[in-house]
């Protein structure tokens, strides 16, 4: 009787010691988080659904970013280059082992692999955007330095021009003179 007496002196004093959150009846526990848990699933597919129509305004804009992109570089890459060639560390290493790698201004991307075997791929294409992003991003500087080439290269043309044109009017206009003075 003295332990029964100690035992319910002890269950006492752990009762009135515990949090009020402990005697919650357990079915009511359960529910709460179900509730819970139904408002976080729902709040998560209205995000989800947010998110799809986010992807879907974002994917419409890339296309037409990526035609444009593509369009302006066949117009500015056709007077001075048939292709660019490209550093094969630039590129995704799950493509392979890649030995060469042009692109060409209509945005197709050539890979020459160490077996000999050749891959062209459409960088246009929605499969082909994250190698299209690596490859931008290495043909751009070469790119600049192809435009500043060309431009040294007409500079020089014009400068060897200019001066040989002066000379050949002197000459021409002295030709001339003397054609007019000997009649």
């Amino acid at each position: 009787m003295l332990y029964q007496h100690r035992s319910k002196l002890t269950q006492e004093a752990v009762i009135k010691e515990a949090p009020a959150e402990h005697f919650v009846p357990q079915q009511l526990k359960g529910h709460e988080k179900k509730q819970v848990d139904v408002q976080e699933l729902v709040e998560s597919l209205k995000n989800t659904a947010d998110d799809i129509g986010q992807i879907s305004e974002l994917s419409s804009e890339e296309k037409i970013l990526v035609t444009q992109f593509f369009a302006s570089l066949f117009k500015l890459m056709q007077p001075l280059t048939p292709s660019i060639a490209l550093n094969q560390l630039s590129l995704p290493t799950q493509i392979g082992d890649v030995v060469q790698a042009h692109i060409d201004p209509t945005g197709h991307l050539i890979l020459l692999f160490a077996d000999g075997h050749i891959e062209l791929k459409d960088l246009s294409e929605e499969k082909n955007r994250d190698l299209m992003t690596a490859v931008i991003g290495d043909i751009m500087p070469k790119f600049k330095n192809l435009t500043s080439q060309q431009k040294r290269k007409l500079e020089n043309r014009i400068k060897l021009l200019s001066a040989i044109t002066k000379e050949i009017q002197k000459s021409s206009e002295a030709l001339s003179a003397a054609m007019t003075a000997g009649q």
